[in-house]
């Protein structure tokens, strides 16, 4: 994940947004920069990977100037070169962005035909070209912005410097984190409170929407429809080693609402806007020889697999197998020639999975390995990494993790379809245009935050608590069911919905809730007739759907979660959101420890 820095201060900034840059290496980086403004001009430097290469081309050739910003990248829309690598500028301005700006294809054809031209393959400079060109017609910096930030779709967070203003850095946010830092005659901004904790140890967190005006005397801040506010300034108390919950309550709560964020972070890795394709890192083998693809995982990372094996013989007609890493040794599974053991793990070091790979290369299979760790054990056995991009995760109850897993996965599918000629161009466009809209969709889905909220006392007295869901949905409705688990200590399952009627309906009465997954689509009517047999028997039903669900079966139930209508693709991502919710605030309302719920580690080390 992206980071960023800004600071104006009373001396030359240079070391100190470099200093600010290393505090943020634990989101994961391949190339950095930084830009100043020096007697009103602009400067920048730029370098590949770590920042000791950044350091040794400012060694070579110093930046002045007392007003600057910084940014960490992973590569994502185009390789990690210099030119890819943020600040990125025109003659006017220098901004860092993280998050994605889904509209950027069109923005940047736009912005072609009016003569502008492109030195990067990023998503973020367009956003320089579009606020240059109200500084060049007149606009104020403050206007200019105020005239841009409408015109973005996705999820960022800025930090721009604007030439000859060596007193004016402006920040906004919209799904992605940022912090205004309050010194004494100096201002700062941050992808956090970890950024700035040498700097300073007083700082207020930006809300959704929000933009900021930082000066050396002063911040003003503005919301989203422009109206000045005020933002609690709060002491931060952390130092390089933590890990800051920001305004949030519980690290989980905070890590859920990341999810546009690092969403967009990952899957910038695995698609190119541009061309609309899915792009995977190299490997050393041909995929499209692949026959047969074995799953392998635990936990909240085995239901993410079980979404991809859906994902795999529908887009690519690769027979799939799936196992929980603790049985899969033991059963003495057969592993074809010329298959692929694809491994999931948040850590890459979870003991099971990581035995389970050994296994699997002594069988002959080409190890992949979906994992948030690039440089754990799993990584560096792996013939295909596919890293996820969610940043550290706190919470032990995974969120972001398991997310970014889904948007890994799905991107996979989709490669495996083209290669194997499964998919066509115009499918693979189709599908890239989905998963570049899934940030936006998060977004939607994280605004029920509230009713969530508030239905979450229906359901923390209850014992029992069933999950149903289709199709794909069956193992979201597994993962909801591990969610409520975990961390309220409410006993729960998730079910096939078709499974009820063998079995699960005879625990049926009126003290077992039972929340059904249903977004309107083929699979919606045969769901609502297992859900109509619950209602029959006097279970307390909570429908998630879309509008068009709500319309058709929302009617006689205990309580609906409206979710957006979206791409069958891409529904596991965003109705993961709400059975997330509703398990942190049934937790809240039962006052357990939500992040770290007993008996539970966030990686489990030994077998």
């Amino acid at each position: 994940m992206c980071g960023i820095i800004g600071i104006i201060g009373k001396t030359d900034v240079a070391d100190a947004l470099v200093d600010g840059l290393r505090r943020l290496e634990y989101r994961g980086y391949d190339s950095a920069g930084i830009a100043t403004l020096e007697d009103g001009a602009l400067d920048r430097r730029r370098a590949e990977g770590k920042l000791n290469n950044l350091a040794k081309v400012l060694v070579d050739q110093p930046l002045g100037g007392a007003i600057g910003i910084a940014h960490t990248r992973w590569a994502t829309h185009g390789a990690p070169t210099t030119s890819n690598a943020h600040p990125h500028a025109t003659d006017h301005v220098a901004l860092v962005h993280n998050g994605i700006i889904e509209n950027f294809k069109e923005l940047r054809e736009e912005l072609q035909a009016r003569g502008r031209s492109f030195t990067s393959e990023t998503d973020t400079e367009v956003v320089a070209h579009l606020v240059s060109e109200q500084i060049e017609a007149g606009q104020t910096p403050e206007e200019a912005v105020k005239a841009v930030l409408p015109r973005l779709r996705g999820a960022f967070a800025l930090a721009i410097l604007f030439k000859n203003h060596d007193d004016m850095l402006i920040g906004a946010r919209l799904g992605s984190p940022l912090v205004v830092g309050y010194g004494d005659g100096e201002n700062y901004l941050g992808s956090d409170a970890l950024a700035l904790a040498p700097l300073t140890q007083k700082i207020a967190y930006l809300e959704e929407g929000d933009w900021a005006v930082v000066k050396r005397d002063g911040v003003a801040v503005f919301d989203k429809d422009n109206n000045p506010v005020t933002r609690e300034i709060t002491t931060s108390g952390v130092s390089a080693a933590a890990v800051e919950k920001g305004n949030y309550r519980h690290y989980m709560q905070k890590e859920i609402f990341e999810q546009p964020t690092v969403v967009a972070q990952t899957l910038r890795s695995y698609l190119r806007g541009v061309e609309q394709q899915v792009a995977l890192p190299q490997m050393d083998f041909d995929l499209s020889a692949i026959k047969r693809i074995t799953i392998v995982a635990c936990g909240t990372s085995f239901y993410a697999g079980m979404v991809a094996k859906y994902w795999f013989e529908q887009f690519a007609r690769v027979p799939v197998d799936i196992d929980v890493a603790s049985e899969f040794r033991y059963r003495e599974p057969v592993m074809e020639e010329g298959g692929l053991a694809l491994f999931i793990s948040q850590s890459g070091e979870t003991a099971d999975t990581l035995a389970a790979l050994r296994h699997a290369r002594a069988e002959g299979q080409k190890i992949a390995v979906v994992v948030n760790v690039p440089t754990s054990s799993m990584a560096r056995e792996a013939d295909l990494l596919l890293p996820t991009h969610a940043g550290p995760e706190i919470g032990v109850a995974s969120t972001k993790a398991f997310s970014c897993q889904l948007a890994v996965l799905a991107a996979l599918a989709a490669h495996l379809a083209v290669v194997k000629g499964r998919i066509s161009r115009d499918e693979e466009r189709d599908i890239v245009a989905q998963l570049t809209e899934t940030p936006a969709a998060l977004n939607a889905a994280l605004a029920h935050d509230g009713e969530i909220e508030k239905m979450a006392p229906l359901i923390a007295p209850a014992r029992d608590v069933l999950y149903l869901g289709r199709g794909p949905d069956y193992p979201l409705a597994m993962e909801g069911a591990l969610k409520l688990k975990e961390i309220s200590y409410i006993h729960a399952e998730g079910y096939a919905a078709g499974e009820m009627k063998h079995g699960p309906i005879a625990l049926i009465d009126e003290n077992v809730p039972v929340i059904v997954l249903a977004p309107s689509g083929p699979l919606f009517e045969k769901t609502v007739s297992n859900m109509q047999e619950v209602r029959a028997r006097g279970g307390k039903i909570v429908l998630i759907s879309d509008a068009e669900g709500l319309n058709h079966a929302g009617e006689g139930c205990l309580a609906t979660i409206e979710m957006p209508k979206v791409h069958p693709l891409i529904a596991p991502l965003v109705y993961a959101v709400p059975v997330q919710l509703l398990a942190y605030h049934v937790a809240v309302a039962k006052g357990t420890d939500v992040d770290q719920p007993r008996n539970l580690a966030k990686s489990v080390t030994v077998e």
